[in-house]
């Protein structure tokens, strides 16, 4: 969806219900009764994970959120070229943060995360949750799309260097880490791995739950795991509700 662009309310919801229908929903009601106003149920405990401190992290990061955002879009540090460069974008204040690895080839164009097909995708997850991009805090760990996207072994550790800070900065009440590269950042661990419960973080002496799932990308290249995506978003979503 481009920025300013109307969507029909039948578009959309179409839209949405396909979401939901290629991740395994075929009707909107149980065999069985449910009590609606039960309390949510908690979900499992949450698996304290320590990552890896980082050895050296980069001279001059901000202390502030806006004084790191401004750091981001001018810092020399940085290997990607400032015209390349896109801002976190959503409200820091929503208590969830999404992280992916980097931005897609034509998102510099449309100066967001995720556009195109992609970021259609992500927005009909988004929706399936009942959020959109302005009730989020969206970032990237590569602030900008490095040539040809490739990222070497030094530039992924200064990127992971910068979203571990980027994470204690935003202090989110839950943090989604979408794909490879963000898990192995946050908790160490690859996100096949990762997957299916609750990782308790420390950074900077902060304590931060990451749920791992899929990047938008991987679904569109394999339709089939949505189902486990939205097994992912079912647990990211009793985990806000449960703090």
């Amino acid at each position: 969806m481009r920025v300013g662009e109307i969507i029909e309310p039948a578009a959309e919801i179409a839209s949405l219900m396909s979401w939901w229908h290629e991740a395994g929903i075929d009707t909107f009601v149980n065999d069985a009764p449910r009590d609606w106003l039960a309390p949510p149920a908690r979900p499992a405990a949450a698996v304290r994970t320590q990552p890896p401190a980082p050895t050296a992290a980069p001279a001059g990061l901000p202390a502030t959120l806006p004084e790191f955002h401004e750091w981001l879009r001018t810092s020399s540090a940085i290997p990607v070229p400032e015209t390349l460069r896109i801002a976190p974008a959503g409200d820091i204040t929503s208590g969830l943060m999404m992280l992916i690895d980097q931005p897609e080839a034509d998102d510099a164009d449309a100066g967001q995360i995720m556009a195109g097909k992609i970021g259609r995708l992500f927005d009909r997850m988004l929706a399936a949750i009942g959020r959109d991009r302005a009730s989020i805090y969206l970032a990237a760990m590569a602030p900008g799309r490095p040539a040809g996207g490739y990222i070497d072994a030094a530039m992924a550790a200064q990127f992971t260097r910068i979203a571990r800070h980027q994470v204690a900065l935003a202090r989110p009440r839950a943090l989604l880490l979408m794909g490879e590269a963000p898990s192995r950042a946050l908790l160490d661990l690859g996100f096949v791995e990762a997957r299916g419960r609750v990782h308790e973080i420390d950074l900077d002496g902060t304590s931060v739950r990451a749920i791992a799932t899929f990047h938008p990308r991987t679904l569109i290249q394999h339709p089939a795991q949505k189902a486990r995506a939205w097994s992912d978003l079912q647990l990211l979503m009793k985990t806000l509700e449960t703090r």
